[in-house]
């Protein structure tokens, strides 16, 4: 599974480019009314080549190169649309901005990005859906969780994969009955939760099918590969155990990061600091009461952390006493969370060590002690330093006020699949999406 989502990305990305080139190369003949010279072609390719990159770099913010699921594919459209608003303004602001090239582009640079959305639309769904791989290989699962009824759901209906599930039977059947049913249906892959009791003395018998080319997958790979997540339903003690020990291992990635971080904020810090005076003037007009509040968080090995914010309430639960307090938002405190202005004080919690600029997020104390009562391994999530953005808040449904079970429980599958898959470059997507998320206001 990880091979197709290598070899789409690869794909896409080499595709994206050569759209990007063939709609420059359209776009003068329907301008001109005939094929462009070298010459010609040469005199535009030199800043839209510089604006392939921004092009790219806005497709990449906006999740084009995220995996096609089939939620994914049905808001693929406005995806687009919304990408070439981007890319419009991105292209007006270095022609008119940045006036360093012999050519001002007007009614070219619209049609250039009418024709390269038609042609990005067509190569995403006509080109590289229908020519993908094809359902040839059938399997099985054994398995019962509303997780497999997903998974089976998200496979089945979508072109990016070559399996197509013919059934889920529960692990309760005999070893018998799924030997005669795979015989008798053709099976080529057995996907299986190897990790319910039912199977413990089934599996050993089912794997001797292996020497006749039978593909065997444990559940829980497929589904992490599949969402990028790891739901709890699926894990043991087991797992915690291994990635305990190798996130402490993790020296030199950590080290980077530190360095990531400390840089970063203290840069942005500085830069930032200018808009300081017009918050702290605006409050004080406002409500004449404190600049900044003091939030209690969960840190790294449960250690309690201050993180500071620019005051937007006039009363406030700073201490997660969730119920007892009813939050009142003052008239600037609205704006300042609107636009993420409140947050600009965590860059010095950032600088700091107190948290970084990428993990999961810190909670309340109060909330933290609830949860770890009652979602399991939930204390596992503490072992990495948490962080302004993370993958979670990327992707996962989180509480913003009062204690949710469901939606932590959500919320902490993507914060396991983040300690186990930490990188440099995840660090660095989660970046580049948080970036789309600031400016579309998203999550307030």
């Amino acid at each position: 599974m990880g091979t197709i989502h290598k070899k789409e990305y690869l794909g896409l990305f080499l595709g994206d480019i050569i759209v990007l080139f063939v709609s420059l190369v359209l776009t003068l003949t329907f301008r001109y009314g005939e094929l462009p010279s070298q010459s010609l072609l040469l005199i535009h390719l030199k800043p839209f080549a510089i604006l392939f990159i921004g092009f790219l770099l806005v497709n990449f913010i906006s999740g084009l190169y995220e995996k096609h699921t089939i939620s994914f594919k049905n808001k693929l459209p406005i995806t687009l649309l919304n990408v070439q608003i981007v890319n419009a303004a991105v292209g007006i602001s270095f022609f008119y901005l940045f006036p360093i090239f012999s050519i001002a582009p007007k009614f070219l640079l619209f049609l250039y990005l009418v024709i390269s959305l038609v042609l990005m639309y067509a190569w995403r769904m006509f080109i590289l859906y229908k020519s993908g791989s094809k359902k040839t290989q059938k399997a099985l699962m054994i398995a019962d969780s509303y997780e497999a009824e997903e998974l089976k759901k998200e496979i089945n209906n979508n072109s990016r994969y070559n399996i197509t599930f013919l059934e889920i039977i529960k692990p309760t059947v005999s070893s018998k009955e799924i030997i005669e049913l795979i015989n008798k249906q053709n099976i080529s892959v057995i996907v299986i939760d190897t990790r319910h009791p039912a199977l413990v003395d089934v599996i050993p018998e089912l794997y001797s099918l292996a020497i006749s080319g039978i593909i065997f997958i444990d559940i829980s790979k497929m589904y992490e590969d599949v969402f990028d997540c790891i739901p709890l339903s699926m894990i043991r003690q087991s797992w915690f155990i291994e990635h305990m020990s190798s996130s402490s291992s993790r020296t030199i990635h950590d080290l980077i990061k530190r360095l990531i971080d400390i840089t970063f904020s203290l840069f942005a810090g500085i830069i930032l600091f200018v808009f300081y005076p017009f918050v702290i003037l605006a409050i004080k007009l406002d409500d004449g009461g404190v600049i900044f509040s003091y939030q209690k968080r969960v840190g790294q090995y449960n250690k309690i952390v201050n993180i500071a914010k620019f005051r937007t309430m006039s009363i406030a639960n700073d201490n997660g006493q969730w119920g007892s307090v009813e939050n009142k938002v003052t008239r600037v405190g609205s704006f300042l969370r609107k636009l993420r202005i409140d947050e600009l004080p965590q860059l010095w919690n950032v600088l700091r060590g107190d948290v970084s600029l990428i993990g999961p997020r810190p909670e309340f104390p109060e909330p933290v002690k609830k949860y770890s009562e009652e979602i399991s391994y939930y204390n596992f999530r503490h072992i990495v330093k948490p962080g302004l953005s993370g993958w979670a808040q990327i992707y996962g449904e989180h509480p913003h006020h009062g204690v949710d079970i469901e939606k932590t429980s959500n919320k902490l599958s993507y914060d396991l699949y983040y300690i186990k898959h930490r990188s440099f470059l995840l660090d660095v997507k989660i970046l580049l999406r948080t970036i789309k998320i600031l400016l579309t206001f998203v999550g307030r």
